[in-house]
């Protein structure tokens, strides 16, 4: 593979200044020998963001474009000819081991429903590829231990899309208030989500359109009855698929936690929930759930309702870091130190980073998330500066393991009755728990082989 090469350009936003010592928020990765070679698989509303996000950061060449939905990718090929410098459209490919064997693309980004991330990064990765994986990075815990297995076997970089960590009003409140120690010994993190995103109607049974190979998007995954187009929201409301708000929203506020205090695996886990008002739909995921990440000393306390009203209007989806001596939260728009007492300085508050001027084009895309733009092109670079000097991304695939396993543990103990869970990353067990322990891996559909990570 050829080496990627960096140049700088002139920083654009005063706002920025406080986090030059980051490094890669004034830097466009081009290479002078040509374009990178990239293949996305998954070319739905956060495929094509991302590989939107890594156009505008590099030279890209799109090698190949995949999706079992014909409709969705030739959209894709469209909207890609416009986007990148060389004005074509993609090799489209229904199935992505053809665009693998075919393309042989140097970079892989992976934005399909959570079922069919281990597969697809442990191809990709086999085929030698370096691979930006959307969170959560799989649907069983054994998922991941491959996932992770296979990154390091054929030492390819994974970023994974938990990109608060490339956040920069998170990474200012990170190293204003908590490498300063301004909270002082911090006691208790809560963590959450309150927004109403669990789809929950009664679609009636369909014939499956002819522009959609729902065999294969349904891959290694229970084959449900078809009853409409699964994409967006309607696929993440099953747990045939997904862990559902837990493992979709909180999986980005503890990886958030864990990175700014350097945490871990939990020593334990337990949660309790369930269905216990949007009882009507098809909907499987729980409406309401707790969850208690145990560390020494500190807990980091989930909650979710996809019902009434947040806690807090200003941060319905965020974290709170608590300290004897202060208190911070944050989320994806802002963040707010709160000092306790009169001596310890006073509130300060942290504004999200818009670059609409810089990248007009985000102001005109379909669906985008402008808030979350900025860290995903940081997050881009970031990968980048990963592979061209062979060190670990700031969202590398073991830290992106920890946060997607801790939430999957979180389902288990809430399907267990609240059990405590004491998961073993050396053995791959929760040691006492033959019942917990084999709910770590599932079952996959005939035809599909699940990934062993001794094996990979």
């Amino acid at each position: 593979m050829s080496k990627l090469n960096r140049r700088d350009f002139m920083k654009g936003s005063a706002a920025l200044t406080t986090l030059a010592s980051f490094g890669l928020l004034g830097m466009d990765f081009k290479d002078k020998e040509g374009p990178i070679r990239v293949g996305l698989i998954g070319t739905g509303w956060y495929g094509k963001s991302d590989l939107f996000r890594l156009i505008q950061v590099a030279d890209v060449d799109v090698v190949g474009l995949c999706d079992p939905d014909r409709n969705m990718l030739e959209g894709a090929g469209q909207l890609v000819s416009e986007r990148q410098s060389s004005g074509k459209v993609p090799p489209l490919y229904e199935n992505y081991k053809e665009l693998l064997e075919k393309e042989k693309p140097e970079f892989v980004l992976i934005g399909t429903p959570d079922h069919w991330h281990a597969l697809q990064a442990i191809d990709a990765l086999k085929a030698g590829a370096h691979v930006y994986l959307q969170k959560p990075i799989s649907v069983d815990v054994i998922e991941g231990e491959a996932i992770l297995a296979a990154a390091r076997k054929y030492d390819r970089k994974v970023q994974i899309g938990t990109q608060r960590k490339s956040t920069p009003h998170l990474i200012d409140a990170k190293k204003q208030i908590i490498d300063t120690g301004k909270l002082g010994k911090i006691n208790h993190v809560e963590i959450c989500c309150y927004f109403h995103m669990r789809a929950n109607g009664n679609p009636p049974l369909q014939e499956v359109p002819d522009f959609l190979n729902y065999d294969l998007w349904t891959g290694p995954a229970p084959l449900r009855p078809y009853d409409g187009l699964p994409h967006r929201r309607w696929w993440r409301t099953f747990t045939e698929y997904g862990n559902g708000i837990t493992g979709d929203m909180c999986v980005h506020m503890l990886d958030t936690v864990r990175w700014m205090l350097k945490l871990g695996w939990p020593t334990q886990i337990t949660s309790t929930g369930g269905i216990f008002v949007q009882k009507d739909g098809k909907s499987n995921i729980s409406d309401t759930q707790t969850a208690i990440f145990e560390y020494p000393e500190l807990n980091v306390v989930w909650q979710h309702r996809t019902w009434g009203n947040p806690v807090d209007p200003d941060y319905p989806w965020a974290f709170k870091i608590f300290g004897d001596k202060g208190m911070l939260a944050g989320s994806t728009l802002r963040a707010d130190f709160t000092p306790y007492g009169d001596d310890n300085g006073d509130p300060i508050h942290f504004e999200c980073l818009y670059e609409r001027e810089k990248y007009p084009e985000d102001v005109t895309e379909d669906s985008i998330e402008l808030n979350a733009a900025p860290a995903t092109r940081l997050h881009m670079r970031d990968w980048l500066a990963a592979i061209e000097n062979d060190t670990l991304p700031v969202a590398d695939v073991e830290n992106g393991h920890i946060s997607t396993a801790a939430c999957i543990l979180a389902n288990i103990s809430m399907d267990l009755g609240g059990r405590v869970i004491k998961y073993d990353p050396k053995t791959r067990t929760i040691p006492g728990d033959p019942e917990a322990t084999a709910m770590l891996r599932r079952p996959y559909r005939e035809g599909y082989e699940h990934p062993d990570p001794d094996t990979v």
